[in-house]
C-alpha cells in the first residue's frame, strides 16, 4: 500500500489490459485491434492537422466531428458526445448517471472495466449470471436496479442480443439509464441507435478503435437524447474541457466519412472470422457464435491456460482470463488471413504434440 494513497486508491482493483510485450515480434491477437491500416484519407487528414495550429487548444465541443457522427446516424449534433475512446466515455457515463445507493446491473462475464468503474465511483452493482450458452439473461435486467450496462455484442464472448430483447429492457427501466456498449457492433451486430428517438433512457456508446482502425488515437462517442448528452458534458467539463486533440478530431472525421474503406475492412474481418471458425471446429474446438472481431473458443481435450502459454512461446498472443466459468476459454482477435493461418498452424503443432 502506498503511504500517501487515498482510501479510494487503496481499495480499487485496476483494469488489466491485454499484454503488450516487447521482448520479440508477436502476432497480436489479444487486444481486438484491426489488422488493417486506417483509411488513406485518415492518414492524409492527420498530416494536414499536424501543423502549427497544434500550439492551440482543440475545439472543446468537437463540433465538426459531432456533426459528422450525427449525420451518419440520422441524429442531431446535440445528441452526440465525444471523448478519448469509449473507455473514457463509459467512465464518465457511470459518474453521470449511476448513484451509489442502488445497485446497477451488468453481466458476470462481460467487459472487466465495468466493476472497476463501479469501484472507483463507489457504485454498488449486481452481476447477472450469463446462461449456460453465454447468452445474456434478459430477465435479470427487468428487476429493480439503479441502471443497466452491457456490451452488445458482449465481450469476451462475442454473442449478440436481438433488438426486441433490448427494447424489453428499455421499457422495463424507464426511470433508469440503460447503456448499450456497442464497441463491436460493426462486425455483424444490430445497433440500437434507431431506438434513441423512443427511449430517453437509452445511451449507446461506440468507438472508432476497432472497425475504423483508430485504436492509437483514442476516439469514442455516445449517442442519446439531449438530457443524457448534457449530463455527460457536465461531467466532462468538470474534468477536462479539451478531451479530444486536434489530430484525433481530424482523423475521426475522415474515418467516418470514408464509408467505402470502412465496409471493405469490416467485410474482410467478418470473412476471415467465419473461415477461422470453420477451421477451428474441424480441430475439435467449440466456438461461441460471434458477431464481433474476436472469437471465444475452448477445446474439450486441451486446457486453455496451456494452449495460451504455448501459443505465446510460439510468438502468437491471444487473451486468457483466469476467471470463474471462462477459465477454459481463450479470446482470439481476428487478424489478417496470414495472421490466422499462422495461428491455426501453431494450434495444430501444439495439439499434435499434446499439452
Amino acid at each position: 500500500m502506498g503511504k500517501y494513497w487515498s482510501k479510494t486508491t487503496e481499495s480499487i482493483t485496476p483494469y488489466v489490459c491485454g499484454e503488450q510485450p516487447k521482448d520479440k515480434k508477436y502476432i497480436k491477437l489479444n487486444t481486438n485491434e484491426s489488422p488493417y491500416a486506417p483509411s488513406p484519407k485518415v492518414l492524409n487528414a492527420i498530416k494536414s492537422a499536424a501543423d502549427e495550429d497544434i500550439r492551440l487548444y482543440p475545439d472543446p465541443n468537437c463540433d465538426r466531428l459531432r456533426k459528422t457522427i450525427s449525420s451518419y446516424y440520422g441524429l442531431r449534433s446535440d445528441q452526440v458526445f465525444v471523448g478519448n475512446g469509449s473507455d473514457e466515455v463509459l467512465a464518465m457515463s457511470f459518474l453521470a448517471f449511476f448513484n451509489g445507493d442502488e445497485a446497477i446491473v451488468f453481466p458476470d462475464v462481460s467487459y472487466s472495466f465495468y466493476p472497476v468503474y463501479a469501484g472507483l465511483y463507489g457504485i454498488k452493482y449486481r452481476l447477472a449470471k450469463l446462461n449456460e450458452d453465454f447468452s445474456i439473461p434478459v430477465e435479470e435486467f427487468l428487476k429493480s436496479n439503479g441502471g443497466v450496462v452491457f456490451p452488445n455484442p458482449n465481450a469476451p464472448t462475442g454473442r449478440c442480443m436481438d433488438t426486441e430483447k433490448i427494447r424489453e429492457i428499455l421499457k422495463n427501466n424507464r426511470d433508469r439509464v440503460v447503456i448499450i456498449d456497442e464497441a463491436y457492433v460493426d462486425f455483424g451486430g444490430n445497433s440500437v441507435v434507431g431506438l434513441i428517438k423512443d427511449y430517453p433512457n437509452l445511451l449507446v456508446v461506440q468507438t472508432l478503435s476497432k472497425s475504423r482502425s483508430l485504436a492509437g488515437l483514442r476516439v469514442g462517442f455516445a449517442l442519446g437524447q439531449e438530457e443524457l448528452i448534457e449530463g455527460l458534458n457536465r461531467i466532462k467539463n468538470s474534468f477536462n474541457s479539451y478531451t479530444v486533440n486536434r489530430v484525433s478530431n481530424a482523423a475521426a472525421v475522415a474515418a467516418m466519412e470514408d464509408e467505402k474503406y470502412f465496409e471493405e475492412c469490416v467485410g474482410k474481418i467478418v470473412s476471415t472470422r467465419e473461415t477461422t471458425v470453420r477451421r477451428l471446429e474441424k480441430l475439435g474446438f467449440k466456438v461461441i457464435p460471434s458477431k464481433s472481431n474476436f472469437i471465444f473458443i475452448t477445446h474439450p481435450l486441451f486446457a486453455a491456460r496451456e494452449l495460451f502459454a504455448k501459443l505465446r512461446e510460439k510468438g502468437v498472443l491471444v487473451r486468457y482470463f483466469d476467471k470463474d466459468r471462462i477459465d477454459n476459454y481463450m479470446r482470439v482477435t481476428i487478424g489478417s488471413d496470414n495472421d490466422m493461418n499462422v495461428f491455426i498452424e501453431k494450434v495444430k503443432e501444439i495439439i499434435g504434440k499434446g499439452v
